[in-house]
């Protein structure tokens, strides 16, 4: 059974389907416009429409944006199209949940339909509606510049990302029963920078009565790299390279310069002082009207789930601190090595603490400040402001499948990815039994999470229940392998983490790419604080260029992170 054509506000879809299994089948439509191409620099609006049918059979291109390694531009600003999979068995579809994904990339790079990977797509829907009986939808929504340049005024305010992200789940909520769906019960979940956007979205009040429920693996709004707080030095910086002027008349030059241009000179590599402000969400009044912590009264009826990877700090640390990986150098210790909370992680040592302890302390000392601490904030602004919202908390450890990384390395940032969307099922050979395992699992919490609220109950079965966040002290899941009733555990790393949270958003840090520039940002650091330019509390930390999408970019050779 298929749905052949589809009636939309903007006229009539036709996919294609296909047979997946004894008597099921995918309707999958691709390239469906979600609203007209964008304005640049401005909020999407609707689409004119169409007359006749459109073929929805392909994906469009994703949104301009630099190439992996900053040199070019790739996309088009025509981008704003969405992709669905509908189930369907022996009678047609009706009513069913429906699952919308927000890739992540820093905000800076990113697709609906992700890398290519082994031949299909990444963030190809299908596993997740055939085994979960729900809808997927994927999306492209603006990045880089002409996504999240703000400059800091209602001329240019920024968030165009987020709004095109609104957009999306808006046109589901409108279209998707023609589909099959249920616009009363649209779950959103994102990864990384997407993660991060799951949580805006949630906490934005634009989105009133659209969203049931809202999962975010690994990013929160409250990530030190998640709100640019200083948007206009960022664009002054852009318009400068591109030979605008930074007075009243830069939005309107930046408007009809070359977009590709404009995205060109989003890849900034500032002097490490200004390294962390980039492009991303702001405080904008309008989508945004106050700090995100501010505003967890308007998720209070939504279902959420937020967790993060055990070693999500990896891939930063590396970055960082070169030697993490190599098993034959040691690592640089001391206040310098990273954040000033640093005795809080050492004072298990013991006097000679050996390489590989002090290896995996670093890496959960970023691991804490760029998402642990912060997703536990989230989680309790959450569950205390809640109505008829549940919460839950995960930790997922499946340790890492890439072979270049040491024996005691985790589950690294995005590892999650692959087994949310089934890949270990798509592409049997690249993987073991156990990684199946693993894929069955989260897709059968995030679906049965999507059908009913509860990961627990729904369509598929589950190895261990998952217990509510604050039901008896506060409890989260452990997702591996080899999951039993051990998997249940209580509080992450409790070491007063909300006293360590008020450290960490305290401390400043900085890329430097030796030392002697690090010596230089330290002192200019001081300096800054003194002369009141810095404020003491500068919570939009490191990495904000370092998603971690952008690893395959060459140009990180070796960064070193600062503390006070």
């Amino acid at each position: 059974n298929y749905l052949g054509s589809v009636y939309t506000e903007g006229g009539m879809v036709q996919g294609k389907s296909h047979s997946v299994g004894l008597f099921r089948y995918m309707d999958v439509f691709k390239g469906i416009p979600f609203a007209a191409p964008p304005g640049r620099l401005e909020k999407p609006v609707p689409h004119p429409g169409w007359d006749g049918v459109l073929k929805a059979t392909d994906y469009r291109m994703r949104c301009m944006q630099l190439n992996l390694l900053a040199t070019d531009v790739v996309g088009s600003e025509d981008c704003l199209y969405l992709n669905i999979w509908v189930p369907q068995g022996n009678t047609v579809s009706t009513n069913l949940p429906v699952m919308v994904f927000i890739y992540g990339g820093g905000f800076l790079l990113g697709g609906g339909q992700g890398a290519n990977f082994l031949d299909n797509y990444l963030y190809d829907g299908q596993e997740i509606a055939d085994r979960g009986n729900v809808i997927v939808v994927t999306f492209n929504y603006r990045v880089g510049s002409l996504g999240f340049l703000s400059s800091g005024n209602a001329e240019a305010p920024g968030n165009y990302g987020l709004w095109d992200q609104h957009t999306a789940i808006a046109w589901v909520h409108r279209n998707i029963r023609n589909f099959g769906g249920n616009p009363g019960n649209i779950t959103i979940f994102g990864e990384s920078a997407g993660a991060a956007s799951v949580n805006f979205q949630i906490l934005s009040p634009k989105n009133k009565g659209l969203i049931r429920r809202a999962i975010s693996q690994s990013g929160v709004a409250l990530c030190p790299w998640a709100v640019n707080r200083n948007p206009r030095q960022y664009a002054e910086e852009i318009a400068r390279k591109v030979g605008c002027p930074t007075d009243s008349g830069m939005v309107a030059c930046l408007r009809r310069t070359d977009p590709k241009a404009v995205t060109l000179a989003g890849n900034v590599k500032f002097n490490p002082i200004v390294h962390n402000l980039a492009l991303s969400p702001v405080i904008d009044g309008d989508f945004l009207p106050a700090e995100p912590d501010t505003l967890f009264g308007n998720a209070a009826d939504i279902d959420y789930i937020a967790g993060v990877n055990d070693m999500d700090g990896h891939i930063f640390a590396t970055l960082d601190i070169p030697s993490i990986n190599n098993a034959l150098v040691s690592t640089p210790v001391g206040t310098d090595a990273g954040i000033a909370t640093y005795e809080e992680y050492t004072a298990n040592w013991g006097s000679k603490p050996s390489d590989t302890d002090i290896k995996k302390t670093v890496v959960d000392m970023e691991t804490d400040y760029i998402f642990l601490v912060p997703t536990q904030a989230t989680l309790y602004l959450h569950s205390d402001h809640a109505k008829s919202g549940r919460t839950y908390s995960y930790l997922f450890n499946e340790p890492s499948r890439i072979p270049v990384f040491p024996l005691w390395m985790g589950a690294d940032h995005a590892d999650d990815l692959q087994y949310v969307f089934g890949k270990p099922f798509t592409t049997p050979l690249g993987y073991f039994p156990r990684h199946r395992d693993v894929a069955k699992y989260m897709i059968s919490y995030w679906t049965n999470f999507a059908q009913t609220g509860d990961p627990n109950k729904g369509e598929s079965s589950v190895p261990v229940t998952w217990p509510e966040f604050a039901s008896n002290g506060h409890q989260y899941l452990v997702i591996n392998n080899k999951m039993n009733r051990d998997s249940v555990k209580q509080m992450l790393r409790t070491s007063d983490l909300i006293r360590t949270l008020k450290l960490v958003v305290d401390e400043v840090g900085y890329i430097a790419e030796d030392e002697r520039s690090r010596a230089q940002a330290a002192n200019e650091v001081r300096r800054r604080r003194k002369t009141g330019e810095l404020p003491p509390v500068y919570p939009n930390g490191w990495y904000r260029v370092l998603d971690s999408h952008m690893l395959e970019r060459g140009d990180v050779k070796s960064v070193t992170v600062l503390g006070k």
